[in-house]
């Protein structure tokens, strides 16, 4: 590993800090070396926060040392007045005047602007450094500028015999939740939840279960929630129309929005997935699980429309009930996480 990649390694550590808690902004780290020697280094907390080269640069105690400093970013400055100031106007104006770069910023806003403006301003610019290593780090950033669309987890749980939800026949009166894996998992879960910007489930999903999609078990923001209710089947009872997050329910049937739920009409006899895609692109959202249920998961793969998949088996059996989807693809890694298994999938597409 060269001195370029032993530094770009480390912004990378530093931006990964922020997942989660960087939406609609990417993720980004940044150090300033003098000497071989880490001066100065910092990541995005938060948009609308200072970015991650305003954070490197102030904690740098000795200015004097910018001018022979080289600064090291994961994404490409910003060159463009947003919530903040440009990066690339700090960086020129502290006087640094070599710079290495990890990716080249998607957004059109930037796009390669940051980098022309610094070379305009005679800095010593290199592009490229571990790229894709911050080209994944920053895959939900990616693909909403790329394709304009979310970033598509898929995830469910199932049980040794391959089901994800009992009969009717075996629930109880109350239709309390059946935990199919453990405790430990379902933290898992909730993590995730704290990570991603959306989540989405089924109609049928809401009624058997009554969700709060929500994050409990795990500290962080709560996804906003996404329903599929075709003909407005879920009564206001439900947990996911408690206003404690933003609620979006997709649906053929008008209907009026309040300060927290937002209703969006598709057309259910299309292929759907494309509208839900484009409803979540509108809403700026970068990131979204599909958590249910099996119907809507299966709909997904079918249509090869996924980035990524993780299916946990508990270590129970129900005999009869809901078949669990189906899935193709690569599998990423197996772990154990007490007496489950979590499986993590990519399409084999790619």
């Amino acid at each position: 590993m060269n001195l370029h990649e032993k530094y770009m390694k480390r912004c990378l550590q530093l931006a990964a800090n922020g997942l989660g808690s960087t939406y609609p902004n990417p993720m980004v780290g940044c150090v300033v070396v003098y000497d071989n020697q880490i001066i100065g280094e910092g990541w995005h907390y938060k948009a609308g926060l200072p970015h991650a080269e305003v954070n490197a640069i102030t904690s740098v105690v000795n200015k004097d040392l910018l001018r022979d400093a080289v600064l090291y970013v994961s994404l490409e400055p910003c060159s463009h007045f947003g919530k903040t100031p440009p990066c690339a106007d700090l960086i020129i104006s502290s006087g640094i005047k070599q710079v290495v770069i990890g990716s080249t910023d998607p957004n059109p806003k930037v796009a390669g602007s940051g980098i022309k403006k610094l070379i305009a301003a005679g800095c010593d610019v290199v592009v490229g450094v571990l790229e894709e290593a911050c080209d994944e780090l920053n895959k939900r950033f990616f693909t909403y500028h790329q394709q304009h669309r979310p970033y598509i987890f898929l995830k469910w749980a199932q049980t040794q015999d391959g089901l994800i939800a009992p009969s009717e026949a075996n629930r109880s009166e109350e239709k309390e939740p059946v935990w199919i894996t453990n405790n430990n998992s379902r933290q898992r879960v909730h993590k995730m939840r704290a990570e991603e910007q959306s989540i989405l489930v089924g109609t049928t999903t809401v009624l058997r279960d009554n969700p709060s999609l929500t994050t409990r078990e795990w500290t962080g923001p709560s996804p906003v929630r996404v329903v599929l209710d075709r003909n407005l089947q879920i009564p206001k009872t439900a947990s996911v129309f408690d206003g404690s997050t933003k609620t979006i329910v997709l649906t053929e049937q008008s209907h009026v929005n309040n300060e927290t739920l937002y209703y969006e009409t598709i057309d259910f006899s299309e292929g759907i997935l494309n509208q839900i895609c484009d409803v979540l692109y509108k809403h700026k959202i970068q990131s979204v699980i599909v958590e249910g249920g099996a119907e809507t998961l299966q709909t997904f793969l079918d249509a090869n429309c996924w980035d990524e998949a993780f299916v946990f088996t508990g270590n129970v059996k129900f005999g009869e009930g809901v078949t669990a989807p189906m899935i193709s693809g690569s599998l990423i890694s197996e772990e154990k996480i007490g007496n489950d298994t979590l499986q993590h999938f990519k399409p084999t597409r790619r």
